[in-house]
């Protein structure tokens, strides 16, 4: 008899540096603050301070949903890092995480799903801990540190990107209660719409890697966009019509969030209630892996989520990289904000 899994514990984290429109204008050539808030609806995005890692940012986040769930590092059994932004080639960032929380029985590893990526970690951690029983609880968490791969002078990429992470501690949970449906996918026909060409072994570093600005991000925006448009239709209603569910009986829909103005015009082109769509992005940027788990942890701040609650969930990242799932909410799930960690929203303008 196999264990139904879901959350037990959020935890997020944010860099004390909040960068405005007018930080980045002035950074990016041909842009304005107007324009940034009016095309992509972020206002403000977090950055990591000099030498501030992805596992510096993890880890407290990691500490916090620990800290929410009531456990102690030394029962986590997994412990899984989604970044695209590792600290090293080599080893594994949730190494770093798992000696930085003291996780002495955690098997360690990370997931490159890019935006997605928190989806895939979650499908392995569900499967590791619904097949084991035994094996206690799992750490997922979704960070990036996006801003040492950006191009100032690239205003489709400069403009959107944050750095932060968010954590989720996954566990046993009642009957009923837990993730019921999780789907995975790939269109690698589009493996080139967002892409960091420099540093790994087709274009190892070098002086030319460098001057070409090869280690930073570039981003086919229409090809996304095109994407994004297509698959979230499909998955959502799959969900929906599988689960036999409608719209109104989603209570909150925590999806990733390239561009909010895109999330929220295509959400209402198919009636989902802006209130339960849960937006993030406008004061913290693309934040790519963490940024579903960290709406996750805005659904709780803001009280959308309730035992019994369902939530839909849908990410897409860079490969192109595809997940969906719908969650149950269990009991008594708490959150925690690791200092500093944004806690007002900025004014709607930008």
């Amino acid at each position: 008899m196999t264990t139904d899994v879901g959350i037990i514990g959020l935890g997020r984290y944010l860099p004390s540096e909040v960068r405005t429109n007018e930080d980045v204008a002035a950074r990016t050539p041909g842009v304005n603050a107007e324009w940034v808030g009016r095309r992509t609806g972020v206002l403000t995005r977090h950055v990591a301070a000099p030498g501030e890692a992805a596992s510096d940012l993890a880890t407290p986040a990691a500490e916090a949903a620990l800290s929410a769930a009531g456990l102690d590092p030394a029962q986590v059994s997994l412990l899984v890092v989604a970044t695209t932004t590792a600290d090293e080639p080599s080893p594994a960032t949730a190494c770093r995480v798992q000696a930085s929380l003291g996780a002495v029985n955690a098997v360690s590893f990370d997931v490159n799903g890019a935006c997605a990526g928190w989806l895939f970690a979650v499908k392995i951690a569900r499967d590791w801990l619904r097949d084991n029983p035994s094996s206690g609880y799992a750490v997922v968490i979704g960070v990036e540190v996006f801003s040492r791969f950006l191009d100032p002078d690239d205003r489709a990429t400069a403009v959107i990107f944050g750095d932060g992470a968010a954590a989720a501690v996954l566990g046993p949970v009642p009957g009923g209660a837990g993730f019921d449906d999780i789907r995975l996918g790939t269109e690698s026909a589009l493996a080139d719409a967002v892409v960091v060409p420099g540093g790994g072994s087709r274009m190892p570093a070098s002086l030319s890697t460098v001057e070409q600005r090869a280690h930073t991000i570039r981003m086919d925006g229409r090809a996304v966009t095109q994407f994004f448009r297509s698959q979230f239709p499909q998955l959502l209603y799959g969900l929906l019509e599988d689960h036999d569910l409608k719209l109104d009986d989603i209570d909150a829909f925590a999806c990733h969030q390239a561009n909010p103005v895109l999330l929220q015009a295509v959400a209402a082109e198919h009636g989902i209630d802006p209130d339960r769509l849960i937006v993030v992005a406008d004061r913290i940027g693309n934040i790519g892996s963490g940024c579903t788990p960290y709406a996750i942890a805005e659904a709780v701040a803001r009280g959308r989520v309730r035992q019994g609650s369902r939530v839909i969930l849908v990410a897409f990242g860079a490969g192109m990289t595809w997940g969906s799932a719908l969650l149950t909410w269990a009991p008594d799930v708490r959150l925690l904000d690791a200092p500093p960690a944004l806690t007002t929203r900025p004014k709607e303008s930008a």
